[in-house]
């Protein structure tokens, strides 16, 4: 039996570095100290700001390290740092995903067709979802890119109560593209 490639060697999965600096992790001399529970905010040497943060209790954070002296919170590290996710979680949250729903003809599409599928990009932009509509070509039914482009602005004049049209009919290989979408209420 022939081993392929180099013998690799088990790693443990190391731990994330923490974003701050906290207690004896923080290595400069001086800190700028602010915060809720500090009675006169200023410069501290690291000892005395070590020695308030344990007499609170509390976890002493390196906030700005960039900073010159760099600036410190009294803080419990934990919280903040729960409370850091809970932002971005509500961040994430508010961003808005497009959905888009694509919509497929051929160049002969008949009547009853036009009018199921014309129905169903109704629905998708009432739901607030984008549509893409394109004529597929096979074979030599491209000669009858005309069809398909009347085909697709016919759909778009059709669907102008519920949706504007992002991107005007456009021939890419064997299909034509475009991109309704759905008007703001």
């Amino acid at each position: 039996m022939k081993r392929r490639g180099p013998r690799r060697k088990f790693q443990p999965r190391r731990e994330q570095e923490p974003q701050h600096r906290i207690n004896h992790k923080i290595r400069v001399p001086q800190i700028r100290l602010v915060g809720e529970n500090i009675e006169n905010p200023g410069v501290y040497p690291l000892r005395d700001a070590l020695k308030i943060a344990d007499g609170l209790e509390l976890d002493l954070v390196e906030i700005s390290p960039k900073a010159d002296p760099p600036v410190c919170k009294i803080i419990d590290y934990s919280k903040f740092l729960y409370q850091q996710k809970k932002k971005q979680k509500e961040m994430k949250a508010k961003t808005t995903k497009v959905v888009v729903k694509e919509i497929r003809f051929g160049p002969q599409t008949d009547e009853h067709d036009f009018q199921f599928k014309l129905r169903h990009a109704e629905k998708f932009l009432q739901d607030g979802a984008k549509v893409k509509a394109f004529v597929f070509f096979k074979g030599r039914s491209i000669l009858f890119k005309d069809q398909g482009e009347i085909l697709l602005l016919r759909l778009a004049t059709e669907l102008e109560e519920w949706g504007t049209v992002e991107q005007m009919p456009k021939l890419e290989g064997k299909r034509m593209t475009m991109f309704i979408s759905p008007k703001k209420k």
